[in-house]
């Protein structure tokens, strides 16, 4: 089955999967796009635990995102990324979850199989480039990555072909982070607690 949502590309849903058996969503996406913000109220909303993978790792590596980036490398942070998304894999039982990836995580070849080989849905939160770009700089985060907005773009669009083999995507712009939860728990058919 096939559902269209927007104007870029239509998501679609996990081939093996029903909403009787999806334990684990994966909100994947550039900077910007509101992984973060959509994998919290998407917590809410089904009642399931939420998880930032950067959170993870900025625990197991006693450094935020932005110190491992200076202080040892991109590919050192590629290395920590996967290991900590070897643990939520591997920790994932009956109880679903929601789990955020950073921008760079699902583009990463060893990363991306390891998602398709779990069978997990992968929702690609997409949206202009603009748009995302103007959200990272309203944030009070620090994004290594970031650069200026020619930078910005050549990035998105070197990944945004990797992005779009989640299982989902949709189309982020002009939508508030509750009406983005909302369409992921009703492409996934699964039931919202109250």
């Amino acid at each position: 089955m096939t559902t269209h949502s927007g104007p870029q590309a239509g998501p679609k849903t996990p081939a093996r999967q029903s909403a009787s058996t999806v334990r684990a969503i994966f909100l994947v996406g550039f900077m910007g796009a509101g992984k973060t913000s959509v994998g919290k109220a998407l917590g809410r909303r089904l009642a399931w635990p939420f998880e930032d993978l950067d959170d993870r790792i900025q625990d197991r590596e006693k450094r935020s995102v932005e110190q491992i980036f200076r202080e040892s490398g991109e590919k050192a942070f590629r290395q920590v990324e996967t290991d900590a998304l070897r643990e939520v894999l591997d920790a994932l039982g009956s109880d679903p979850r929601v789990i955020a990836l950073g921008g760079g995580a699902f583009v990463q070849p060893e990363n991306a199989f390891l998602l398709q080989r779990e069978d997990v849905a992968t929702i690609f939160l997409d949206g202009p480039v603009e748009e995302l770009f103007r959200r990272c700089n309203k944030q009070q985060v620090d994004r290594p990555l970031r650069g200026t907005l020619d930078q910005f773009q050549k990035l998105y669009e070197s990944r945004r072909p990797l992005y779009s083999k989640a299982s989902i995507q949709l189309d982020t712009s002009g939508k508030d982070v509750e009406a983005v939860a909302e369409e992921v728990s009703r492409i996934l058919a699964i039931p919202q607690k109250d």
